[in-house]
Formats: structure tokens, C-alpha cells, sequence
């Protein structure tokens, strides 16, 4: 069997190609897929102890399946977590969260720049069973401690935001967490571990769209949830009763996925902070908004608490909505998608698209103007990402 018990003293990098691969007695390299639904035993004696949890094993693969605790065990040792909970999307692991740890009565204090169908679910779906969410400005840690009542019992927010990329303060929020009795959860799969660590900065849940970066080829949907094990044991018992697991196709996706996260983070944050450069100088271009920029508000929180400031850049351009759709549809090469955390460049506009079902309060609040475009830089050539944008900016400035 593949041992990797002295995993404690390996980098982040190894461990992103080393870690949680348990070999078979095939002696495999590359780490195999079950896909399977069931498993056999040698005797009922033997499925009995395996179901009732006194043999550990796998029983079905709803809940238990090798290829996905492989990944499990493997981002968990990323993040730096005790233990992951995979699930079949990054919306499905909110999802599971909020049911393994909320009741009716408790409260949610969250960022206002939430992703907008985390803003559905807690508003539509959970605001049903009696959970009620508070929304404060990301970057404000008074109004977070403000918000926080008898009844609060998660703090939740992404970091940085999307698409205008403020910045939390995780160490201030987890203190502030630690002392109402909270915990605190940061979605954290527009960094990933490669370039930060929230477990390490006092969060206690780290939520992923492993669909993003963790995949990095936009090929599978999924999710996941680390942090320690107690915690992680609710969050498992709703993905063992409800349902919503991580397919092993998926799962081994996502593992082959995590081999090259450090160099294609690296790579999407030079690609992002070139771009952001020249945006910040065109003619028309209003506003760049990315936290590897020296003007932006929040840079030295980033640089402390990130290894580097991600790929996912917001700009606003002159024309409003108008002006923002005339130059995504000058686009020949960038991908038009709400997606992002691909090798490709992807492009959008979140005020119609990402943040679309919001209201216009709601988008106000969180700074979706309609001049406002979304790009998830890649990995293509700079010029040719340059080129591609300057097709539209270029005739925009040009009246």
C-alpha cells in the first residue's frame, strides 16, 4: 500500500500529486476510478459490521466510494483541514452545510457580494425554514460584529469577492466568530489552497466549487467542504441521508486536477495582474477592480493573507450595459460564459448573467453596475487575450 503517513512534511506541491492515494493491492500508479454503486463482502457477518460502522469500509457509493475519498483526502491535506466532505456541486456543499449545522431560529451573517444563487439559497430556500440571513459590506469587520446577534450561528463569505474582488479580513472575522460562538466558512475556490489557506487564518469550514480551479479545464461539476472532523461528521450525514454526492468519474477529475494547481494558479495570476495593468489604462475603461492593483482598497490585506491575488478581474466600461455587451461581442476568442477557473479566458456580464436574478437593490448593494464585465483570465497567450479585448474597448473609446 502507498504510504503516506509522513505527508506532515511535504510542500504544498507534493502533496497536491502525492497525497491521499491509497494503493491497491494492483499496485497502480495513477490513481484508479471506481465507478461503482456497491460493494461485496465474504459474508453477511462481514456486510453487517460494515454497515452498522463497526468495520470500517465501503458499503455504497452514495457515501462511500475509494476514487472519492482519495480527492477527499487529498484537498483535505491541501487546505490543511482535518477532513473533507466532497459533494455532487460547490452550491449542493453550501447546501449541505447550512443543513448540518442550522436550525430554524438561527441566524447567518454573510458578505453582500455572495455569489447570487448563495444569495437565493439562503434567502428563498432556507429563509422558508426559518433561517434568516444578514448581509454586511465584505471589507467591514464592524459591521460584521454589528450584524452578529444571540441567534447567530455561521458567519459566511468569499474572498475575494466576486466579481469586484474585495477582500475579507479572515483572521478579524474569526475572532469575531470565536466570540459570538459561530463558526466562520470562506469559500475560498476563487484562491484555492495554492494561494490561500483559511483554515490556517482562523476559518473553521473552507467551501469549494471544485467545478473552478480545483478541475482547472472546466470539464466536471462539484463541491466540497473542509474543516474539522465533529464539524464534518454532520455535513457527511447530510450527504449519506440526502444525497447530493460527488460522482467518481468527477471525483478523479478533480484528483488529476490538484496535480498542476500550484503552476496554473501561478500562471492565471501573472496572465490576471498583466491584464488588469493595461485595462487600468485604457480609454475606456472607468474602474479596474482587482486586488493585485496598488490602488485597490483592500491590496495589503491581500498580499498578507494570499500568496497571490487569483485571476478573476471586474472592469466597467464607458456605455453602460451597452458599452459592456458592444465589447464582449467584439470578442472572437474568449469564451462568452458565466463559468469561470479554466485554462480558457472566459468573459461575461454579471448584472444579466452570474447576478442576474438579483434585484436592483440587491446588485447596488453589491457594486454590479451595468458597465460592469467579468473576465476569468487563463492561460492563452497575453497578447492575444489583449487583442481580443481591445477589439471592442478600442471602438468604444473611439465613440
Amino acid at each position: 500500500m502507498h504510504d503516506d503517513s509522513h505527508q506532515d512534511d511535504w510542500s504544498l506541491e507534493t502533496l497536491a500529486i502525492r497525497a491521499g492515494h491509497h494503493r491497491t493491492f494492483e499496485q497502480e500508479h495513477a490513481e484508479p476510478i471506481f465507478p461503482t454503486s456497491s460493494f461485496v463482502y465474504e459474508s453477511a457477518a462481514e456486510a453487517a459490521r460494515k454497515f452498522g460502522g463497526q468495520e470500517p469500509g465501503n458499503v455504497y457509493s452514495r457515501f462511500t466510494n475509494p476514487t472519492v475519498h482519495t480527492f477527499e483526502r487529498r484537498l483535505a491535506a491541501l487546505e490543511g483541514g482535518e477532513r473533507c466532505v466532497a459533494t455532487s456541486s460547490g452550491m449542493s456543499a453550501i447546501l449541505s452545510t447550512a443543513l448540518a449545522l442550522l436550525s430554524a431560529g438561527d441566524e447567518i451573517v454573510a458578505s453582500r457580494s455572495l455569489f447570487g444563487s448563495t444569495v437565493s439559497l439562503f434567502d428563498k430556500y432556507l429563509g422558508k425554514f426559518g433561517i434568516t440571513t444578514r448581509y454586511v459590506e465584505l471589507s467591514n469587520v464592524s459591521a460584521w460584529e454589528e450584524a452578529i446577534g444571540p441567534n447567530t450561528k455561521l458567519l459566511f463569505a468569499e474572498t475575494p469577492s466576486n466579481p469586484l474582488s474585495e477582500v475579507a479580513d479572515i483572521p478579524a472575522l474569526a475572532e469575531l466568530a470565536k466570540r459570538s460562538g459561530a463558526l466562520l466558512a470562506i469559500d475560498n475556490c476563487f484562491l484555492t489552497p495554492a494561494l490561500q489557506q483559511p483554515i490556517a487564518l482562523g476559518a473553521d469550514l473552507v467551501i469549494h466549487s471544485a467545478t473552478k480551479y480545483l478541475d482547472g479545464q472546466g470539464r466536471a461539476v462539484g463541491g466540497a467542504v473542509v474543516g474539522k472532523h465533529d464539524v464534518l461528521e454532520e455535513v457527511f450525514g447530510v450527504v449519506r441521508t440526502c444525497g447530493p454526492c460527488l460522482s467518481p468519474f468527477n471525483a478523479w477529475i478533480f484528483t488529476k486536477g490538484l496535480e498542476t494547481l500550484s503552476l496554473r494558479m501561478k500562471a492565471h495570476c501573472e496572465n490576471a495582474l498583466t491584464l488588469a495593468l493595461w485595462l487600468d489604462q485604457h480609454p475606456a475603461v472607468n474602474k479596474v477592480y482587482y486586488s493585485g492593483l496598488e490602488a485597490h482598497p483592500q491590496h495589503a490585506l491581500a498580499k498578507k493573507q494570499q500568496q497571490g491575488f487569483g485571476a478573476v478581474l471586474g472592469f466597467e466600461v464607458i456605455g453602460g450595459q451597452k458599452g459592456a455587451w458592444q465589447v464582449i461581442d467584439a470578442t472572437r476568442m474568449l469564451s462568452i460564459t458565466g463559468n469561470l477557473g479554466d485554462v480558457k479566458t472566459t468573459i461575461t456580464h454579471p448584472a444579466t448573467t452570474t447576478h442576474g436574478r438579483l434585484s436592483d437593490v440587491q446588485k447596488e448593494a453589491a457594486g454590479i453596475a451595468p458597465g460592469l464585465i467579468r473576465v476569468a483570465v487563463g492561460l492563452e497567450s497575453q497578447a492575444d487575450i489583449q487583442r481580443d479585448l481591445a477589439a471592442g474597448l478600442d471602438a468604444l473609446a473611439a465613440g
